[in-house]
């Protein structure tokens, strides 16, 4: 009986631990039910580094205004399965980027794909690819 309860309460315990784990990598901070499609985007940075790759980028709003943008994608091992690589993309190449914006209507979101201009098509691997 003792035994049973020991196994019982390292079961629950490892449960009640992973929580935050499958917290920090879900989804819910962004709006997944539409894409937001950024045309003419000339990145400034992208960042190839663990746990998430990151890729900065400047658009023009309708007025004309530069809008600067942050977009969050997999790991590096999960890009790369997918055909990404650090040389990917550049700064100042334009690009097309598809992406779940921040609730909160914040200039950074989720990377659901990216176009370069070659019509080269790069999916993020996270949310997994959906047309918008």
């Amino acid at each position: 009986m003792r035994r049973r309860s020991v196994s019982s309460f390292v079961y629950v315990a490892s449960l009640l631990l992973s929580i935050p784990l499958f917290a920090h990598h879900g989804n819910t901070a962004y709006d997944t039910s539409k894409a937001v499609v950024l045309k003419g985007a000339t990145v400034t940075k992208f960042v190839w580094g663990n746990p998430h790759t990151f890729l900065m980028f400047d658009v023009k709003d309708d007025k004309g205004n530069v809008v600067h943008w942050a977009g969050e994608a997999g790991s590096p091992s999960s890009l790369g399965l997918l055909g990404w690589s650090k040389d990917s993309v550049q700064p100042g190449e334009v690009i097309t980027v598809y992406m779940y914006q921040s609730k909160t209507g914040r200039t950074v979101g989720r990377l659901n794909r990216i176009v370069l201009a070659d019509g080269t098509v790069l999916k993020d691997s996270a949310l997994g690819y959906r047309e918008p």
